[in-house]
């Protein structure tokens, strides 16, 4: 681990830095916002591949000044607030108007004004820029320190398909309080930190999926896309949130980013390669940018092997690693290419073959003699007509052909694949937005052999027991439809969805949807299929409704409907939940499965 931290230091000291700006959260409803100007301008963003999730603030400036030169088609009123909004939240990296030429979509601020300026200050100190509760900037230090709040409450009502049917009431509610802090140093290191106490009860069904994916199969409670939790009251949990980072640029073209947070390789609602559903993990990323044509990314992470057992008296939870690839092309202003690889590994410390970073792992894997967890993929998109985006993800985890032209179901051709469409403006209406997308995952894929020493454990890819692909895991079929409306301040959401997936009927059987089984406790080598053991149908509507008060402070109410059938009867249920909430500085998380 020494070499390890002797190699970051390397990077860090012996490398020149220039301007570096932090990156946007990962936020679905802010980065539809940037998705959709990025499908308007009808080709892809100069200063980010798109791909590859988060932005960085200054490229996002960058597409918004690039959306005012050449705007097309012509904007809404709810684009040219979303203009401001964008530019608002991210004021520090906009020039300002005076040394600039005349902006048709700013010509509606004061002579007076400034990027972000606010009318109406708080107390004198507070508030001087919209986005920001307290804001400092000198030549060398750009600050941006806001609270972070979210509370809210609701109600659930729940029919069990039984003998004996149970109907009732259930309060639910978050209260989550925190910090966020956000800045530059001299223009050439930019640093982020979020940090939060949060107690919450979730509905039945995020309960349930938290007595499957966490660290003790719910004994402490679980919180999707979180660490360590405990038990709140009877059913509810209690847990910190944190993330950080920092990020420079070295030889102009690579960007470091070093910290703990989560990262995101796709274009929709899922991805199957590497999405957000997991808890923030320590990672190291290197982004090269060969001119705005293609985008080389390496990221290494340290993930939590909870799985793994501990010597008797150890509580520190022993590591595993994944070092991942992701190659993205823009083949023209209409069609980009990706290819992804990735490995997770299981020692006792990093494994420097690899942290090559060009190498394919497949390599390294057999050269060292490891039966290490290797999957490959491709992502592909094309936008057109500056009104659709069609994408798609293949993942393959394993793949023997002779036993696929065999057609027999045999367990080793393990693969996922997703395919969707946007389609923003729909029918000519300004800012009503469609997307369909389907996801299929086959049984084992993600999956793993594990070794019940501690020094090598579980390599499925999940951390600290939570899926790093799809929430599901494995095993499933996925057709989701979303629609989006938005009238400036005012948005509808609403994720209409459909999902086949095999269920385990006990512990000890393993039909491949769980990701954290040993894939040699399988079920059977053929006959295998997609929805395999007890089969459960789920359908349900998300709707919401959002307000924003003033900048990044939402008044939202949601509505969801969730049916569940399954084979097994006292597993088929009817959940209604309804809730309201006052939300400031912080994204909403879509929890739909």
């Amino acid at each position: 681990m020494r070499s390890n931290v002797y190699l970051f230091c390397f990077l860090f000291l012996s490398l020149s830095a220039r301007a570096q700006s932090p990156f946007v959260p990962l936020n679905a409803d802010y980065y539809h916002i940037i998705d959709r100007f990025e499908i308007r301008q009808n080709r892809w963003a100069e200063g980010f591949h798109s791909s590859v999730k988060p932005y960085n603030r200054q490229s996002i400036i960058e597409l918004n000044d690039s959306l005012a030169a050449q705007p097309g088609r012509g904007l809404s009123d709810t684009d040219y607030f979303n203009y401001d909004y964008l530019r608002d939240d991210s004021w520090e990296w906009v020039a300002p108007y005076d040394s600039l030429k005349p902006d048709p979509l700013a010509k509606h601020l004061l002579p007076s004004a400034q990027p972000g300026d606010s009318r109406q200050p708080l107390l004198k100190h507070f508030y001087h820029k919209k986005a920001d509760f307290y804001s400092l900037q000198t030549p060398d230090i750009d600050l941006h320190v806001n609270p972070v709040f979210n509370f809210g409450f609701g109600i659930e009502n729940g029919t069990q398909q039984t003998e004996t049917t149970d109907e009732g009431l259930d309060q639910l509610f978050v209260n989550t309080r925190g910090l966020e802090v956000r800045g530059t140093i001299g223009r050439k290191l930019g640093f982020y930190t979020f940090f939060s106490d949060n107690q919450a009860i979730y509905p039945s069904y995020v309960q349930r999926y938290g007595q499957v994916y966490s660290r003790f199969e719910g004994r402490e409670g679980s919180a999707p896309g979180e660490g360590f939790t405990k038990t709140y009251r009877t059913n509810g949990v209690d847990f910190l949130s944190a993330r950080g980072y920092i990020t420079f640029n070295t030889l102009k073209v690579i960007n470091v980013q070093f910290g703990h947070d989560r990262n995101f390789f796709g274009n929709g609602f899922r991805s199957l390669l590497l999405s957000d559903n997991a808890p923030p993990y320590l990672f190291l990323k290197l982004s090269t940018r060969l001119g705005r044509r293609i985008q080389y990314t390496n990221l290494f992470t340290s993930l939590q092997n909870t799985q793994a057992p501990l010597p008797e008296g150890d509580k520190l939870i022993p590591p595993k690693f994944a070092a991942m690839h992701h190659l993205s092309i823009n083949v023209n202003d209409h069609l980009n290419v990706g290819v992804f690889e990735a490995e997770v590994f299981s020692r006792d410390r990093l494994d420097l073959s690899y942290l090559n970073p060009i190498i394919l792992y497949r390599y390294v894997e057999s050269g060292l003699g490891s039966a290490d967890n290797a999957m490959i993929g491709i992502d592909l998109k094309a936008n057109f007509l500056s009104h659709f985006l069609v994408y798609s993800q293949f993942l393959l985890d394993e793949f023997r052909l002779k036993q696929l032209l065999d057609g027999t179901g045999n367990w080793t051709n393990k693969f996922a694949f997703q395919l969707g469409a946007k389609y923003i403006d729909a029918f000519a209406v300004p800012n009503l937005d469609l997307q369909v997308e389907m996801n299929l995952a086959r049984p084992y894929t993600y999956s793993h052999e594990s070794s019940r020493t501690v020094s090598s454990g579980q390599t499925n890819y999940a951390h600290y027991s939570q899926p790093l692909a799809h929430p599901l895991g494995a095993n499933f079929l996925e057709g989701l439809g979303i629609v989006r409306y938005q009238r400036k301040k005012l948005s509808a959401n609403g994720i209409f969805g459909i999902i086949t997936y095999g269920a385990d009927p006990d512990i000890n059987i393993n039909y491949g949807g769980n990701i954290l089984k040993d894939y040699n406790t399988r079920f059977r080598d053929d006959g295998n299929f997609i929805g395999q053991g007890r089969k459960t149908v789920v359908t349900y509507a998300d709707l919401r409704a959002s307000y924003m008060i003033r900048h990044n402070i939402f008044l939202e109410g949601r509505f969801l409907y969730r049916f569940q059938d399954s084979q097994y009867r006292p597993n088929s249920y009817t959940e209604q939940v309804a809730s309201f909430a006052l939300r400031w500085n912080l994204p909403y998380r879509n929890w739909v499965f």
